[in-house]
Parts: structure tokens; sequence; C-alpha cells
């Protein structure tokens, strides 16, 4: 059943969704705003796997069965630890008729409706994630150590998989590429990207050698030393404003920034 929503707003977009009868959405802690009175709220744990959201019977499998199950909870609630994300999740299902309940991201920006169909899964940056039908899975990716530790924002990724609708948010305004457009890759600032397919090889790479004009775009570009890379066939969604230079902003205005007038390697990186 395809979830029904609309995205409205400009500046700080919200998502409003209707759910059928007996639909469930969920989403993560704190990115709830409202909901009609026939939508019941219950927070759990574990995110939703195979069996559409439906949390197992205890007694499937006796104890043997329960032992999994939690640590299966376990497990998951480990990653997003690690991740830096909402250890819970809020399931929101429609009783007695239709319902409505409204969602939203925690920076101002636009929100995105992916449509999952099963064949390719979606990678977004961490905190990117606003809420799902019960019937994607949300799960946790952590790319290569090296691509990871060089890229800052891009070591961990939120992965998700299955059918349906999942809704994700970010900064400012988005813009829709695919690299196999303009020759098959694109380099961008490490905190643009959002969202891309599954089959996007992404990676990062330094800027420069160790010369004068690498120097000098590590230490006045504004962009450290690494680019993010994407590459292949597919779709990547980047963002127009980065939580480091929303952060560095508001350093300014309140007379506390730290970065000078170079950025770069300067740049007091929010903490």
């Amino acid at each position: 059943m395809t979830l029904q929503q609309e995205i409205v707003g400009n500046a700080m977009q919200m998502a409003v969704v209707n759910l059928h009868p007996g639909q469930t959405v969920y989403c993560e802690a704190g990115k709830f705003l409202f909901k009609t009175t026939n939508v019941t709220m219950e927070t759990r744990l574990s995110s939703p796997s195979g069996n559409g959201g439906q949390q197992q019977s205890g007694t499937s499998g006796g104890m043997g069965g329960m032992l999994r199950q939690a640590m299966g909870t376990a497990m998951q609630v480990g990653q997003r630890m690690l991740a830096g994300e909402s250890l819970a999740f809020q399931y929101f299902t429609s009783q007695g008729g239709e319902g409505t309940v409204g969602f939203a991201g925690v920076l101002p920006g636009e929100m995105r409706a992916l449509e999952l169909d099963g064949t390719r899964a979606w990678f977004a940056e961490k905190d990117a994630f606003v809420a799902a039908e019960s019937t994607v899975e949300f799960g946790i990716a952590f790319q290569g150590g090296r691509t990871g530790m060089s890229g800052g924002e891009g070591f961990i990724l939120e992965k998700f998989t299955g059918r349906g609708t999942v809704i994700i948010a970010g900064a400012g305004n988005f813009i829709d590429l695919n690299p196999a457009d303009f020759g098959g890759r694109i380099e961008v600032d490490t905190g643009c990207v959002v969202a891309f397919e599954e089959g996007i090889q992404y990676g990062v790479q330094r800027i420069g050698g160790l010369n004068r004009q690498g120097l000098m775009n590590a230490v006045f570009g504004g962009e450290g030393l690494s680019l993010a890379t994407l590459e292949g066939n597919g779709r990547v969604i980047l963002q127009s404003l980065t939580i480091e230079s929303l952060a560095n902003a508001l350093k300014k205005a309140q007379g506390g920034d730290k970065q000078g007038p170079t950025g770069g390697l300067f740049s007091t990186h929010a903490g």
C-alpha cells in the first residue's frame, strides 16, 4: 500500500502523512510533529525488518527465539549508538479509520520522499532520515575506514532497503544529479552529500598534492584537504548548505567565530 504523503513549506519543510486503517509509519525520535487522535504512538528500540515493522511474538521459537530477538535488537541499538543516531524509533498506526501524522527535519531546508521498489537500496548521510513506511528497513552502513576517516561526514551512512516510501531531510536546497551525465564522476564538498542510490561508488580524495597550490586550497579554500567523489550511473541528491557552514555562521553572528578569514584547515567544526 503506497504511503500517501505531502511535503509542504519552503525554508523549513514538513511531511504530512495520511495513513490508511492499520497502516504504520515510523520515524526517528525527535522528528514527530503532530498526529490525529486515532493514530497510536509506540516507542521501540528495534527497527522494522521483513515482518513489516511488527514485533515478533515472544513465544516464537521459545526461549531461543526471544534470545535471538533480544540480541538482534541489541546489535541494532549498538550500531546506532556508534553512528550517533537516535537509539529509538517511534511507530504510528492508524486505528478505526484514516489518520494523519506530521514529521519534520531538524535543520532549515528541504525534504524528499524516495520510493524504494526492492531492487536498489538508498544511502544517506547520518541524521537525514525522517520517517518511512514499516515495509522499509533502516540500517547503518559503515564506509571503508580510510575513506571514512578522510571524509569526515562520509564515514557512517544510513541505509534503506525494502519496498515503500522513505522521507529524508537536509539543509538548504536540494539538487538532483546523475554522475553519468557528467562523464561518470562528480566531486563535491563532503558535507553536501545528502543521499545516493545503490550502485553509486562513494569515495574521498585529497585536494591536490603537498605542494604550494594544494596547501593554498586546504588553508584558504574553505574545503580542507578532501573532496567527496561520486561515480557511476544513478541518482544523487546534494544540499546547498552544510552543517559546518551553518554552525560557523551562527558562531560568527554571536561573536564567537574562531576560523578567521581563511576557513579551510582553520575552520571550527561544530561539536
